[in-house]
């Protein structure tokens, strides 16, 4: 075997022993044997390309065009030219396909199913890899730097899953590099054939042979590279300040993944958000039931009831093999009234997810697969790679109906459910726990503080908006209650917490809601994408876990929830919030027991038959009142004259110009402007593409927000640099953009002083101070010019 050709196995050998890093992640290995296929064709097709031979960047460019084909025929045969050529069809599709893949690995945690965009992903991530080692090692000749992306492989699998065989898979990847190096080397060695030392030295005695070999360089390479190995290997465990090294196995798990190593997890709070900002609401599963009414047919996936400051999670209990009739619904007593209710589910096959979404609480689930019961949280989850998609099963549950005087009479909760449920992290802001307080304030009982945080965030204070910031911690939880702005997830999990510090027992569920009516189909119900929901359950001794529904807009508030209508019922439950305000009293109006020309029949009668107002005695007088009037005004006029400044000079620039170019600028000055507004300083040393990602990092700007900042950098920079400068269509709207985008990024008190008291109300002042300065040089200049005569004539007279 040639040289050439050693150094191309040994190149395909080190990239997929780096891929092999990738097979802990995903619960199916089959993706592999394909991409080792197409890494092979693609180093066979290189190879004939050096044989011919080709110039070296046709060589690769070759490489990629082939390999393109073959991800084509893979991923999209159907909408290639001829099944085969990658088209404009095709390679649209090929990168819906990828971006559904990114999407899949922020959604499933490890191992995640190998979905169409994680397949694409891995196997085109490996294909990538081992192109740019092939051109470095062996089109370019140099194998050193092809460990760079060697590394990118090894780290980006290293990043995601730090299992306890991941000094095996480094131990791979380094072997892998070293071979390189070796072949490499050997392959240079070749082309200059034997190498021989000097002579050495005769001794005195005359010892020494003329001609004699030294160790080839090639075997000094190989002690430096287990020299290498061995450091990167023995160091982090000498030096602890350096951590656990490249072999740290103990990496820490986030996520609110469910179902730990049994494949197909998901972390459900970015899938949640994921779903409700699709384009469009695709079914992902459909239902019918003979529960009644529909609309409280919540379909359940998993409860999350970990909370340690920085996320809420399930706890990892055990699980065991799904009984035929699950247990009684924990802490429910015998007299809570409920009905049966059957559900048939029909899952869509693109739902991969590893647990069943069922009514609550269920009492039987039939269905095929490989699945287990988690009894604390009354889950059903999938085993060994088990996932919801095209399932069909059967559930039994009931639809609990506990009255207000069961709830409001249920005792406080004691024992495990009170130290389990009622914790809350040290670090919880103080703000969570007095607004409870606040809002809670005159309940007499546990669910009287349940409704009324729910009444709370149902009252209309608060913004339902998709768009805002995920985060279950306890920072998202103090930002919300003070932006009042997020959506179901913010919206549960502040519920729950803020029942946990009125020592509620609480957690999370996360699931959909149920859905709309198939249209054409009779009884047959649809659930979508956008019904993915969240909602918090509080625990009450003898109902057990019971739905609470705080999210505006979504879902539907349980019966026991809702203010029934007046009905005199001396026992009826008073469900209306109990807040610290004091009763407003009016001046009690004229009866038809108060004559008003009784002075005597009490001071009611007597204060009804005052009129409204005396017009005399303390009262101010005509005059001090217009003059409290215009001095309010003027007050008023003062504190408003920034905001005023503000929006007449926005309306001026958006308004437009003469030419194309003035509209750019003007908007850049407001866009700078509004930025300065919300805290962001301009900087007249920076270029426009500088200044704009300061203030997309700083402003906290994401989406089409951030998108408008750097169509606006470009506008800018083609009206300062471009010849022809071309007009940009819709910057009035990329500003209105940016605006919203500063505006939802910052708390009410930044968005207040932003209205109130811009800070780019100083160029007020710099206006101000430069027609000062002018006016001044005005004036000075025609002062001198008049009295240039009279000084002339002075000096005349002097001389």
């Amino acid at each position: 075997m040639s040289g050439r050709a050693r150094l191309t196995v040994c190149a395909v050998v080190a990239s997929l022993l780096a891929a092999a890093a990738l097979l802990p992640l995903t619960d199916d290995s089959g993706w592999f044997a394909k991409a080792i296929l197409l890494v092979l064709f693609q180093s066979a097709v290189g190879a004939a390309c050096r044989r011919i031979p080709l110039a070296r960047p046709l060589t690769v460019l070759v490489q990629a065009v082939l390999s393109l084909v073959v991800l084509t025929v893979m991923f999209s045969s159907q909408q290639a030219l001829g099944g085969v050529l990658p088209g404009p069809q095709a390679l649209q599709q090929l990168g819906q396909v990828v971006q559904q893949g990114i999407t899949d690995v922020s959604n499933y945690s490890i191992p995640a199913p190998v979905t169409p965009g994680i397949r694409i992903l891995l196997i085109g991530g490996v294909t990538l890899v081992a192109l740019a080692v092939d051109a470095m090692a062996v089109t370019y000749n140099s194998a050193a730097p092809a460990g760079l992306p060697l590394l990118a492989l090894y780290s980006v699998a290293a990043g995601l899953d730090s299992g306890s065989a991941a000094w095996l898979y480094f131990l791979l990847a380094a072997a892998g590099y070293l071979l390189l190096l070796l072949a490499e080397g050997r392959d240079r060695m070749s082309r200059w054939g034997r190498v021989f030392s000097s002579p050495p030295p005769r001794n005195a005695w005359g010892g020494g042979q003329a001609g004699q070999a030294k160790p080839t360089p090639v075997r000094g390479a190989r002690r430096i590279g287990a020299m290498a190995l061995g450091i990167a290997l023995i160091a982090p465990a000498a030096l602890p300040s350096l951590g656990g090294g490249l072999l740290d196995a103990s990496g820490h798990g986030g996520g609110s993944g469910i179902g730990g190593r049994g494949g197909g997890s998901v972390n459900l709070i970015a899938a949640l958000q994921d779903n409700l900002n699709q384009p469009s609401n695709s079914e992902v599963l459909t239902y019918t039931t003979n529960a009644k009414p529909a609309a409280g047919m919540y379909l359940r996936i998993a409860a999350l009831d970990k909370f340690d400051g920085t996320q809420w999670s399930p706890s990892n209990l055990p699980t065991e093999a799904l009984p035929d009739a699950l247990p009684r619904p924990q802490g429910m007593a015998a007299d809570v009234k409920y009905t049966t209710a059957t559900t048939q589910v029909r899952v869509d096959d693109s739902y991969v997810q590893g647990m069943l979404p069922v009514p609550f609480p269920a009492t039987s689930v039939r269905t095929t697969g490989d699945w287990k019961y988690q009894p604390e949280g009354r889950m059903i989850v999938g085993a060994h790679g088990q996932t919801a998609a095209g399932q069909r099963y059967t559930v039994a549950s009931m639809q609990v109906e506990p009255t207000a005087a069961q709830l409001a009479a249920a005792p406080e909760a004691t024992g495990r459910i009170a130290k389990q449920y009622e914790q809350v992290p040290g670090s919880l802001p103080s703000i969570v726990k007095q607004t409870a307080l606040r809002e809670t304030r005159g309940a007499t009982s546990d669910y009287q503080k349940a409704v009324d945080l729910q009444n709370y965030f149902t009252s209309g204070q608060f913004v339902y908006n998709t768009q805002a910031k995920a985060g279950t911690g306890v920072d998202a939880i103090a930002r919300f209650l003070q932006t009042k702005e997020g959506f179901c997830v913010h919206f549960a999990f502040t519920m729950a917490a803020m029942a946990r510090t009125l020592h509620i027992p609480a957690r999370v569920a996360i699931g959909f809601t149920p859905g709309a009516p198939e249209a054409n189909a009779d009884g047959v119900m649809s659930v979508g994408l956008k019904d993915a929901h969240a909602w918090p359950e509080l625990y009450f001794e003898g109902i057990g876990w019971t739905r609470f529904e705080p999210t505006p807009y979504r879902g539907s508030a349980p019966d026991y929830t809702v203010a029934p209508s007046p009905t005199g019922d001396p026992n009826q439950q008073d469900l209306a919030p109990h807040t610290s305000a004091p009763a407003t009293t009016g001046t009690p109006a004229p009866t038809q027991s108060c004559d008003q020309g009784d002075a005597t029949s009490g001071s009611d009668c007597s204060q009804a038959a005052l009129p409204a107002s005396s017009g005399s005695g303390g009262g101010f007088g005509g005059g001090r009142a217009a003059l409290v009037v215009l001095a309010a005004l003027i007050v008023l006029l003062l504190l408003t004259a920034p905001l005023t400044w503000r929006s007449r000079v926005r309306r001026h620039r958006l308004g437009g110009g003469d030419r194309p170019e003035g509209l750019a600028l003007s908007a850049w000055r407001e866009v700078v402007d509004t930025g300065w507004d919300y805290g962001i300083p301009p900087d007249d040393s920076e270029t426009p593409r500088r200044a704009m990602a300061r203030l997309v990092r700083d402003g906290h700007l994401e989406g089409e927000s951030a998108q408008s900042a750097a169509k606006l950098a470009t506008a800018v920079e083609q009206t300062l640099y471009a010849a022809q400068p071309r007009p940009v269509p819709g910057l009035s709207e990329d500003v209105q953009r940016v605006r919203r985008g500063l505006k939802a990024g910052t708390n009410r008190r930044g968005r207040l002083r932003a209205a109130l008291l811009p800070r780019s109300a100083a160029r007020i002042g710099w206006a101000l101070s430069a027609r000062w300065t002018a006016l001044a040089s005005r004036t000075r200049a025609t002062g001198q010019r008049l009295t240039a005569p009279l000084r002339r004539r002075a000096a005349r007279e002097v001389s």
